[in-house]
């Protein structure tokens, strides 16, 4: 397909995404309406893959067969995809079955919502007692049918699902399932994301992080590889910055597949949907539930060759208050502990920890870690004097959702030649777009040319060796060492009082002129 008509394509994708968006609110909050979007997305999704895979394995017209034929596969098909789906419940029939007045089903007369749910149950139970038990379970739960936010009876829900179901299948994902939509659906999911992210206030940026600096953050972490093995974001949010290796990469060239924690149980369904819409098998990948400082689920998996993460910032967490933590293998080599309320570094001591000594790890921070005492002036004592910091990027500010503050990346590596640290000042490196902050591609390929190369740029970029920062007492601060441009105008101080006294010599002159007429004019 030429790239004006998947540009075409994208466009008109996301008109009718913000329709029915737009459709849809109401009663239900946008920010909460999201997750039934976003869900009836994935049952489209994985309809439509499901018969894609059956048509190209065995030549069949999947969505025709009768139920109990379709009975016979069941066990393989889990097998591969992860869940079964029978052919009455595929998305594209159940759109088949919805009534002219969008009230009932036809045949029989069952309520959408009700049928729905069991879809979803079905759907759900296909995979208990499998291997894909974990990835698939729970998936549906946060689009709940019988949600009194969807109206007060169910004449009332049943239309806006009746409504939700047939603008989704209205969708124009393009010709062959295989070729285009796949990318199709996944863009649809990243737009909706980001809409919502915008809308959202703080809570948005809790989940996703914009686009350009996930393809940033995964750039530095792959920079001068063609392939990794295992990619890691303890904090994955909706897996955004995991499916950015996919992206420049290729699937294939991830090879060990993709691992990912998130504390939230709504976000951590929306990281495991995100997965599946980008066409990633469950057995491709690992997304866990919980709270990665005080039960991290990947001992087993780790070291990881890139880890991309955007933590919360400062937010509290055990600490000292936990004896157990400064014998934590993971924080204890600083020999101190960040402080209770203020977990940022100890993100960065865990990432350190599963990073493989090859690898790199690409972190937003909070700026404060870079230069505040006490605790946290010991952890980066730990790194910079054990060569672990690779480079400090000063981002813009008004980038991310929910907050303005200007933050910056820590790039991590185990591996370094030079005892030096890469300074980066990127605080211009934007342009400004939808009342954001962005990064352009020009603005990442700039940063991406400099880490490349450990240049030197004036006003742009500066090599400091280890020493001379922990001389400055440990203080990582990209202003404390990158020179800012002076933009004032550079004034000739001789050429100005030129300029004055002409002007004053010209002010005498007009005055006499001035007092010539007033003398005429008083004779």
């Amino acid at each position: 397909m030429p790239e004006i008509t998947r540009d075409q394509q994208r466009s008109e994708l996301h008109k009718t995404i913000w329709s029915i968006a737009d459709d849809l609110r109401g009663s239900v909050d946008g920010w909460d309406f999201k997750q039934y979007i976003l869900c009836t997305l994935f049952y489209r999704f994985i309809s439509e893959n499901l018969c894609a895979y059956l048509a190209e394995q065995d030549g069949v017209d999947y969505a025709s067969m009768p139920d109990d034929q379709a009975e016979w596969g069941r066990a393989a098909t889990v097998e591969e995809k992860g869940f079964f789906i029978l052919p009455s419940e595929l998305f594209c029939n159940i759109l088949k079955r919805v009534d002219k007045d969008g009230m009932r089903l036809q045949e029989d007369g069952k309520d959408l919502n009700e049928l729905l749910a069991q879809v979803f149950k079905n759907i759900e139970g296909s995979a208990v007692g499998t291997a894909s038990e974990a990835d698939i379970r729970g998936l549906f739960d946060d689009m709940d049918v019988n949600n009194a936010k969807l109206g007060n009876s169910v004449v009332e829900r049943n239309k806006k699902l009746v409504s939700l179901i047939s603008k989704i299948g209205a969708l124009d994902f393009g010709g062959a399932f295989q070729d285009n939509s796949i990318d199709a659906f996944g863009d649809a999911y990243e737009f909706l994301m980001t809409m919502y992210a915008s809308n959202a206030g703080k809570s948005g940026g809790e989940f996703f992080t914009p686009q350009e600096v996930g393809e940033l953050l995964a750039r530095i972490a792959i920079d001068g590889r063609e392939s990794v093995n295992k990619v890691y974001d303890p904090c994955c949010g909706s897996g955004g910055l995991l499916l950015k290796f996919s992206k420049i990469l290729g699937g294939k060239n991830v090879r060990g597949g993709y691992f990912g924690q998130e504390i939230n149980l709504t976000t951590y369904n929306l990281a495991r949907i995100n997965m599946f819409l980008h066409d990633i098998n469950f057995t491709r990948f690992d997304i866990a539930l919980g709270d990665t400082l005080k039960e991290p689920a990947h001992w087993d998996d780790e070291p990881f060759d890139a880890i991309v993460s955007n933590p919360p910032y400062s937010i509290k967490w055990e600490g000292k208050n936990n004896p157990l933590n400064i014998n934590d293998a993971r924080f204890s080599p600083a020999g101190v502990l960040a402080p209770p309320s203020k977990a940022d570094l100890a993100f960065t001591m865990h990432m350190l920890s599963w990073l493989s000594a090859e690898g790199t790890a690409a972190i937003v921070e909070f700026p404060g870690v870079l230069y505040r005492g006490g605790a946290e002036r010991k952890i980066r004592d730990y790194l910079v004097r054990n060569n672990f910091v690779d480079a400090v990027i000063q981002l813009p500010a008004d980038l991310f959702f929910g907050t303005t503050i200007a933050t910056c990346i820590v790039v991590l590596k185990k591996n370094k030649t030079t005892g030096d640290v890469l300074f980066i000042d990127a605080s211009e490196q934007f342009e400004r777009r939808d009342s954001k902050n962005r990064l352009t591609p020009e603005n990442i390929d700039r940063i991406m040319t400099v880490i490349s190369t450990r240049a030197e740029e004036e006003h742009f970029s500066k090599l400091v060796a280890n020493d001379d920062i922990l001389a400055n007492d440990v203080n990582l601060s990209v202003s404390s060492y990158v020179e800012k441009k002076d933009e004032r105008e550079e004034v000739d101080i001789a050429a100005l009082n030129a300029e004055i006294a002409r002007i004053v010599a010209r002010e005498d002159e007009l005055r006499r002129k001035i007092d010539v007429i007033v003398a005429d004019l008083e004779g």
